[in-house]
């Protein structure tokens, strides 16, 4: 792995906080000063394509990357913008209660959850970086 994917991929599983790319590159430029945004591109692209991080989407927001392998939902806050795994409440990985059409084979599963998090809904004014804080870091190997 290059110096430079290597570094892209430990911001993403330093702060497990789903970012940007210009938040990827706001992190790995402190370290690496001579990083392009074009080359935190490019190196998002190659760790997504390898099966290291999940590109995460939402609506007409800037995709995010994770680093999180297993089957899970992100839950986005609306009050603060954070994004946090939720892991599946079954073993199933997250089928169960789904009408999965008959004969069909679920290859890939993407849910999202809207809405505040703890601290937008009791009130409390707080960063994004804050927002997951205590949150128990996911297991990043694959299933």
């Amino acid at each position: 792995m290059t110096r430079q994917r290597r570094l892209v991929y430990d911001v993403l599983l330093r702060d497990l906080d789903h970012p940007t790319a210009s938040e990827v590159f706001l992190r790995a430029k402190d370290q690496l000063a001579g990083i392009s945004l074009a080359t935190v591109y490019n190196c998002l692209e190659t760790l997504t394509e390898a099966g290291l991080v999940k590109q995460v989407n939402l609506d007409r927001e800037p995709s995010r990357y994770c680093p999180n392998l297993n089957e899970h939902a992100h839950f986005f806050c609306m009050g603060c913008g954070a994004v946090e795994d939720v892991a599946p409440a079954s073993r199933d990985g997250g089928l169960q209660g789904w009408c999965i059409p008959s004969g069909s084979r679920v290859e890939k599963m993407e849910v999202a959850m809207r809405g505040l998090c703890r601290r937008c809904a009791a009130g409390e004014e707080h960063s994004v970086e804050t927002a997951a804080s205590g949150a128990s870091a996911p297991d990043r190997s694959a299933n």
